[in-house]
């Protein structure tokens, strides 16, 4: 696996996500927010940003793994805030240990 291969995951989980909550709440925000967030991943996996693609798909991540952190520290709601937690934490931690390809 590559970190390329781990974004793309974490990409399609995000925005699967944010579809769900836009389908079954209503969600407007939830659907543009994983799209908002996709969209530099999706640069940053393509290599867009050049040597600092890294660097962004780091940030991205690790921006989502505080948001997603503090807002189940807050509620206490496994879905979506905690799995986003969980999903975010591994991401990142797979792009510290993956090399790009």
């Amino acid at each position: 696996m590559t970190t390329n291969v781990a974004l793309w995951i974490y990409l399609a989980l995000m925005v699967a996500g944010g579809l769900m909550g836009f389908l079954k709440a209503g969600s407007k925000a939830s659907l543009i927010a994983s799209v908002a967030f996709a969209v530099p991943l999706a640069l940053a996996a393509l290599g867009v940003f050049g040597g600092a693609s890294a660097l962004v798909a780091r940030c991205v991540v690790g921006f989502l793994l505080v948001f997603f952190g503090a807002k189940f520290a807050k509620g206490r709601k496994f879905m979506p805030a905690g799995m986003m937690t969980i999903l975010s934490a591994v991401t990142l931690v797979l792009l510290f240990v993956l090399r790009a390809a």
